[in-house]
Parts: C-alpha cells; structure tokens; sequence
C-alpha cells in the first residue's frame, strides 16, 4: 500500500478481493448503498481509505494498483439507518468482505462493535470506529503444490465418518509437537493420522472451519465460541487454527492437511453453517452482512422489519432464497470444492436454507441449485434435517443426493439400550428394526439407498458416549448460564449412579453399554459416524453443550487412562478397529440396497430375519410387544441384491446379531435349519477379548444382562 496509490475502474467480477500480480481488484455486491469506502490497513493498523467509485450490477468496485497478497482490509458502507426499514447502514463500523479467502486480527467485545450506543436500544446509532477490534480481511494468492494429490473418492455405502474438531483433537496429544496442537498442521502430523488408521474410519467431519469469532455476551464471561458455529467468513478457514501465520498462511496449511489426509485415503467433510451467521439479533454486533445490506442478506419479520425471523437459535437467519444470497453460499462451496479439495459439507440446520416464506421446501432454490450444479452434485452432502423453527424437523424429508443425520436412528438406539423409563415405559422393537437396516421407512420411497443415513449415537452436541452411561441429567454449570442450556431429553442412563462412582458392578456396566453402543452403530446398515474422543472414553463431566469449553472439558484425553475396568481405553480403540475391519471384509454389513426380507436366491434362506429368544422367526405381534428386550437380527450373505462393479455377484458370510437389553441374563435359542448347522462367536460384549465359542444350531446361547452378540454362520442348508 501506498500513498499514490488510485483506483482504477476495475470489474465487478470476481467478488472479493482478486490479485493479478501488479494490483488488486475489489468488488462488493451492496444493491442498496449510497457509497463504499475500501479501508486499507498497514502492518501498524493505520487506515488509508479509497472510495469505489464504479457502480455497475449492484456491485461497487475498483482496482488498486500496487496492492498485493497479505495485505488486509475491509469495507466502510453508507446509506439510510431506520431499523424499523431493517435499513442499518454505518459506515462508522469496518466491515468484513463476504468474500475473503483469510481473517487476520483479533475480535474484541467492546463496545464499537454494536450499531447502537450501549445504554439504549438499536434504534438508536453509534458512530464510534469498531476498526480496532474486529478482524481485517486479508488479499490472499496461493498457488499450491497438489502434485500428484488424489481424491480418495470413496462409495457412500464404504464411508466410515469421525466427527472431529481441529482444535480439540490434538490439543493433548503427546505424539504431535506443541507448536503443532490444536492446528491444521497437527491434524495433519502423523501421529494423528495414525490413530484414524488405527480406527479404521474413511473421513473426518470437520466441525466449522469457516472463519469465526465469539459472541460478545461469551467473551464478557471469560468464554469463547468453541464449536465455531458462528460463522464470520465464508471462504476463509479459521486464523486462529493455523500454526503458521494468519496473513494467508492458513489457505496454505489447510491445504496442506487436506492432502496429507487425502493421501492417506482419508476424506475431508466440513461441517458448514450458512444458514445464520455471527451477528446474532438486532442486539448483536455490527460485522458484515448487516452493514451491507441488513434487508437482503436475513429474514426479517414482515410485521417489523426491525427484527429478525430466528429459525437457528441464534437469533438471526441468513436468507437463502434470495439470489445473490444463494449465489454467496453456492460460490463458497464451490470454492472449497476446488480450491481447497473437500469432499463433501455437513449442512447444520439445513432445514432453515430451505425454508421458502415460513416454510421448508422440497423444492426451493438451495436444493435446485445444488441438484443442477456440476460440481456441487457430485460431492457428499449431509443435512442436518431439522432446524428451530415450525415444522423444522425433517428427518427423511430430504431429496435424493442428500444424505441426513439420522436422529431417529440415535433415539431408538438409545432408548433400547437404556431400557424403559416412565417417560418410556417401551413400544416395542419395530422402531430400532428401521433403524438397524437403513431405515427404509425414511429413505427407500423416495429413490434413496440405505447409505442416505447416518446413524449416529453420539455427536458434537450432547453427551459424549461415556457420559452417556453415566449421567441421568446434564451438568452444565461451567457454561455460566445455570445449566438452563443443552437439551433437557438425552435419553440417557446412568447405571444406577449419577457421575462418577467406585462400584465395580456400576463401573462393569457402563463398560458394556459403551460397548454395546459401538457395535450397535458400527454393524447397522447405513453410514456410522463417530463421535471424537468416544472411543477413548472421553469424558465432558455431564456437560452436554459444550459450545464454549475451549478446554479439558472438551479435548480428549490421550494418556490411556482407564476409567473402566479390563481393557480401558486401548480397548475401546481396538473395538473400534477390530469391528470396522470386520465392516470393511464383509459387504453385509454395507448393504447398497434395503433389504427384502424375503429369499434372493430360491434357497429359502431370507435376506433378512428377525428372531425371537426362543429361536422363532418374529411374527406382529412380536414386533408390538412392550416388554421385548431381545432381538435377533440374520443377515444372509447369500441375500445381497446388488453387483460389483463388472457386473460380478457379490457374496459373503451370514451372521447372526443379538441384541439384549433387558436387565437379567438370557439364552438365546439359535436358528436350525434352513439358517445353519452352526455358529462361532466374532464378538461378545461381555467379553469383548475372550476366545471364540462355537455352537451347534438349534443350541442355546447364553446371554449376559445388557450385552450384544455377534455370530458367524459357520453352515447353511439350502431347501430345495
């Protein structure tokens, strides 16, 4: 930057801020503006301001010779302030380019920030420069070495998905360098990589790696935004996870993990969050997309438009039906398609993107948009299906190529598992049924293959799988909102004791809950997703909305401390890999199509069976009992309905899953004729290390209180 320096005309395309090796081009869609100043900021924070003097399709725009990478900036915009309008305009507050690919700066919760003076209400304006405590969005050119770099590109019905936070995961892990904890380029070290092999898993979920900052009210506490679902910029990866600077660097050393991961087979999902963003209410600060044009950019209430239409929570709601608004959000995808190289987005409350007036549509732009689009259609794509608002929850409601958590299947695991309560007193085991096989209640009707769900137990939101098994209510004190936070319905059970406890008989339990949890949700069909730390028996102390424990509360623990009897942690890894790699030889368990229930191959044997404790196929009436706590799932490896990839017929091993869940020891009559002869044990919850058991068909399978077996047919007869 420099004194002479002067706008030329320059483009109004591309949006942002576009170098071309001798100066740099600024655009900014503001349809409503009266005049926009672009605010150039040297190394010791002085500001130097240039008017763009081009208005050309709504977009304000000049080029500045002499300008280059790592330089930051923002935007000053002018026009009417009346709230009552949704009109809040000042260019008193420096604005952040909705287009930035990198943030440097750090965001301070003073009182500039706000729109309004402090002390009075918002229809009210503040003049004072929030320049100073807010970040500067940066001029960024990388041109990255890919070399030979690959998409691992792995089939829906092959995924194996671990939910993960950049920062969280290797904050205290021992093998990867302090300088390098809680960065990309830790995430990226092979130490880290190492231990996902370990598991077995196909792609990391990134929790939001969008630019962020905390909200105010946070920071005031002594707390910051953790999770990071307070989204600032929608090109630029997070500064503050970056171990090599914040002026550009973070491009770099994010794409510098996403081949390290790539190249290690591992896919890269990242969890996105366009549907609100960090301005909160008419209360909230003054960064961005209100200051360019408030009306355009959120949904305002129609009887006052000084308020804002919240479908997220957070008190604001990005308006994604209007074009250049969906236009921002489609251009930043496909910018971490291409530029970046992910592989697919978790969409958080993806319900609110497509919600047209008031309500969600299946047809709406957001879902056109995506379903025509050349890059953004061949991508993986996960809704979380519901948001906040009326009608919100839509689980099974998505159009084909989408994929969706899958809540029903987490209730029903959970509710089985836990046993009844008085709030559910049981309902029969039709539910969890869906829910073991795909789910094709939600999913089939519609065209879409059982890899549409994403079973999940536990995630990012709620109770980590141990706390799970040890806690009855949420304990969320440290959150500083007197534990009126998090959900209240976690369908969770202690095992007779709230929190910790010494009793070996409570502690022996919790250990075969967790167990039965994971090989619940690794052996159903559909797409399991795991959540971080579960398989090292993190613990959150009962805190079940851990949004702002940046801290021990949320990074997992490495050290192989033992919380539970016999193999303690390393267990619960091994588990974890020994049941994934029995997921990975055996394409049973990564069905493609749903199942028939009936015989595929004329050899009497169906695809699917469902047995009772006394060896008996299940008819409706077991289905609707109440007090079933058994279950017995037979999978035929003779039953899979789809080819491989030459047309071939694809076939395997036949199994035998039982699930009990009652409260006292059992035996399970195994299956005669025409089923098997016999059957060998691959896993027992109880004794997760111990050796195989054979038994004979037709024999008796004893079954320990609340455990899960896991048999290999060892002989078929076929019925002619």
């Amino acid at each position: 930057m420099t004194e002479e320096s002067t706008t030329w005309p320059g483009t109004p395309w591309p949006l942002g801020a576009t170098w071309d090796g001798e100066g740099t081009n600024f655009a900014l869609w503001a349809p409503a503006s009266e005049s926009v100043d672009l605010c150039l900021f040297d190394e010791h924070g002085s500001e130097h301001r240039v008017q763009l003097e081009e208005f050309t399709y709504h977009v304000w725009h000049g080029y500045v010779p002499r300008v280059g990478p790592r330089q930051r900036y923002g935007f000053r915009v002018d026009g009417p302030f009346d709230p009552h309008r949704g009109a809040r305009w000042n260019p008193s507050k420096l604005l952040a380019d909705p287009y930035a690919r990198a943030f440097d700066g750090t965001f301070v919760a003073d009182d500039a920030i706000f729109g309004y003076p402090i002390g009075r209400d918002d229809t009210h304006q503040d003049h004072r420069d929030s320049a100073p405590f807010v970040p500067k969005s940066v001029v960024v050119h990388d041109v990255f070495p890919w070399g030979d770099h690959l998409r691992p590109d792995i089939a829906w019905a092959d995924t194996v998905i671990y939910e993960l936070h950049v920062r969280g995961f290797t904050m205290r892990h021992p093998g990867v360098p302090p300088e390098l904890r809680g960065t990309y380029a830790g995430l990226a070290h092979p130490a880290a990589i190492e231990h996902l092999h370990r598991l077995g898993i196909t792609a990391v979920e990134l929790m939001p790696v969008h630019h962020f900052v905390s909200e105010p009210a946070l920071l005031r506490r002594g707390l910051s935004n953790y999770w990071g679902y307070n989204t600032l910029g929608y090109f630029a990866p997070h500064a503050a996870y970056c171990s090599s600077g914040t002026l550009g660097e973070q491009v770099r050393e994010f794409k510098a993990m996403v081949r390290a991961l790539h190249a290690a087979g591992i896919e890269v999902i990242l969890d996105v969050v366009y549907n609100h963003t960090a301005e909160g209410d008419e209360a909230g600060p003054t960064l961005g997309f209100r200051g360019i044009d408030n009306p355009t950019y959120y949904r305002l209430r129609d009887d006052d438009p000084r308020y804002y239409r919240d479908y997220t929570g957070t008190g604001n709601t990005l308006n994604a039906q209007q074009p250049h608004v969906l236009q921002l959000i489609t251009d930043s995808l496909r910018y971490w398609v291409t530029e970046m190289q992910v592989d697919g987005f978790r969409f958080d409350l993806a319900a609110a993107l497509a919600r047209s007036f008031h309500d969600v549509d299946k047809l709406s732009g957001f879902f056109e948009v995506i379903q025509q689009d050349p890059v953004l259609s061949r991508v993986k794509l996960i809704a979380e299906p519901w948001d906040l608002g009326p009608g919100g929850y839509q689980v099974g409601e998505f159009p084909p190529l989408w994929t969706e958590w899958n809540g029903k299947y987490r209730d029903a695991v959970r509710d089985f598992w836990r046993g009844p309560v008085a709030s559910n007193p049981g309902t029969g085991v039709a539910e969890l049924g869906f829910r073991l096989t795909g789910s094709s209640d939600l999913y089939q009707g519609d065209g879409r293959r059982p890899y549409a769900s994403i079973n999940f137990v536990t995630c990012h939101d709620g109770f980590t799988l141990r706390d799970l098994v040890s806690y009855n209510d949420k304990h969320n004190e440290a959150n500083g909102e007197d534990n009126r936070d998090g959900n209240d319905d976690n369908r969770a059970w202690n095992c007779g004791v709230e929190g910790d406890t010494d009793a070996a008989d409570i502690l022996e339990l919790r250990a075969r809950q967790m167990r039965n949890f994971l090989a619940t949700l690794l052996l159903s069909t559909g797409v399991p997703m795991l959540r971080m730390g579960d398989e090292l028996a993190h613990t959150q102390r009962g805190n079940n909305n851990a949004y702002c424990q940046d801290n021990e509360i949320s990074w997992p623990d490495w050290t192989g401390a033992d919380p539970f009897p016999d193999a303690g942690v390393a267990g619960y890894v091994d588990l974890v890999g020994r049941l994934l790699a029995l997921r990975q030889r055996h394409p049973v368990f990564r069905q493609r199509a749903f199942f028939l229930g009936r015989s595929i191959r004329g050899d009497g044997i169906k695809d699917l069976a469902w047995f009772t404790p006394e060896g008996d196929e299940m008819d409706d009436e077991d289905w609707s009992a109440s007090s079933a706590r058994t279950l017995g799932m037979y999978l035929s490896g003779q039953g899979i309905r789809t080819r491989g990839p030459r047309g071939e017929r694809i076939t395997d091993d036949s199994f035998l899953f039982v699930l009990h869940a009652g409260p006292e020891p059992t035996s399970f009559r195994l299956p005669g004729a025409p089923w098997a002869t016999g059957y060998r044990t691959e896993l027992d919850t109880d004794r997760p290390g111990g050796p195989a058991s054979a038994y004979d068909a037709g024999g008796s399978l004893p079954l320990k209180a609340r455990s899960a077996v896991l048999l290999r047919v060892t002989g078929a007869q076929t019925v002619v």
